[in-house]
């Protein structure tokens, strides 16, 4: 498959020489050869705040902290060997610079031990209740717990650590700084938030490489696509705007954006594209269903992330519920091929969630996931329709995949 970016350094456009003057780790010269499988799952892991003061914890919530190994079994057994996952830090930093990482050792362990892969999200939407989002505090002291993380997690494996530095900054800066729905339930301080999480990222990733200089960074955000009414074209330019704003925390990072901020194109290692049903709407009005013919295909989206970055890329997150999973699932898979096939490099798709989960706001049980709930002895129930679908991707997919290895 013929493409510019196998003939780079990760450090785009520079000619890749594969030695030692190489500023960053090489990038493979082949789709498939970064994780450790293609299929990958995410165990749901949010820990914000809601409005009423509940603190969520969903890895808690579905277990999968008293039963990770038995859920990574499970996950193998289906093909798949990397998994997104997620720390807590309103856990780990309970006093200001004081580390416990009992939370996060057993997860870590399980991974270990069953040569699971994990890309490790170190921010998802929570942080100690003493710290102000807005305040240079939370910068530093957020930069210091990342630094403890990475050197717990350094001596507990020999792996090459992937980590997220700040799962979906846009989200969180859109939704808890402009529209009030999560923590920190602001409005019109979307760009301040946005800004602050930039700057958290940078720290953390500097943090990150002092400890193990190997490390991946995966950079997560949704992509979108708002289109103006048909009927009311005087909507274009915003909905425009919005469309250009999905690209401002990855232009931040790379420097591109608000360079006085410290944005280098280092810090743009890997994208993590997340990506579901709700993605794409008509400007003020609902989702669009995916067969409506303004809706614009995926593989579109995609041929334009990494047209615009030259990353390797990768579906971090997807899916739906009840029974559009497997609809849904087949046709990003469609999509993913039909990209790679033009000659994105696409490095994988991500269940999210892996496991089925209690929702945000109600803690109704959410059926979006390819296992349940689980029982006292930590058994899951499949949901074959979906386990089907992947069986079938996989045999669709893996053998394009291994074609390039």
């Amino acid at each position: 498959m013929p493409n510019a970016l196998f003939a780079q350094c990760p450090v785009w456009p520079m000619p890749c020489l594969a030695n030692a003057q190489c500023p960053m780790p090489h990038y493979p010269l082949a789709i498939g050869l970064m994780f450790q499988s293609f299929f990958m799952g995410g165990f749901e892991c949010s820990t914000h705040r809601l409005r009423s003061g509940k603190r969520l914890d969903v890895t808690a919530a579905t277990c999968h902290d008293k039963f990770a190994v038995a859920d990574y079994q499970r996950l193998q057994q289906q093909g798949i060997y990397t998994v997104r996952e997620g720390i807590c830090w309103h856990l780990i930093e309970q006093s200001p610079e004081k580390y416990d990482f009992s939370s996060a050792l057993p997860i870590i362990r399980a991974a270990r031990d069953t040569k699971m892969q994990v890309i490790w999200d170190l921010f998802h939407y929570g942080w100690p209740d003493d710290i102000d989002i807005f305040s240079p505090e939370f910068v530093s002291r957020f930069a210091k717990m990342v630094r403890a993380f990475m050197e717990v997690l350094t001596e507990e494996t020999d792996e090459t650590p992937f980590v997220t530095p700040v799962n979906e900054i846009s989200f969180i800066a859109w939704a808890g700084g402009d529209f009030a729905y999560i923590n920190p339930f602001a409005k019109g301080r979307g760009d301040e938030l946005k800004i602050q999480l930039i700057k958290a990222a940078i720290a953390a990733i500097e943090s990150v490489w002092e400890v193990n200089p190997r490390s991946r960074i995966v950079q997560t955000d949704p992509v979108i696509n708002v289109i103006a009414d048909p009927d009311k074209p005087e909507g274009r330019d915003e909905a425009q705007a919005y469309n250009l704003s999905q690209y401002q925390a990855w232009d931040m990072l790379a420097g591109r954006f608000r360079p006085e901020l410290g944005g280098q194109k280092k810090y743009l290692d890997i994208i993590g594209v997340n990506y579901y049903d709700r993605n794409q709407c008509i400007h003020k009005e609902d989702p669009m269903k995916y067969t409506d013919p303004l809706y614009r295909p995926f593989r579109e989206q995609l041929q334009e992330v990494f047209d615009r970055y030259g990353r390797p890329l990768f579906v971090s997150e997807t899916g739906a519920e009840d029974d559009f999973r497997p609809i849904w699932f087949n046709y990003v898979c469609t999509e993913v091929v039909a990209a790679m096939k033009g000659g994105v490099p696409i490095e994988g798709i991500c269940l999210y969630p892996i496991v089925n989960h209690p929702g945000w706001d109600d803690d109704r049980h959410c059926y979006n996931g390819l296992w349940d709930y689980c029982n006292e002895s930590g058994d899951r129930e499949i949901y074959q329709p979906l386990a089907d679908e992947l069986q079938f991707q996989r045999q669709q997919i893996e053998p394009l995949v291994k074609l390039h290895k």
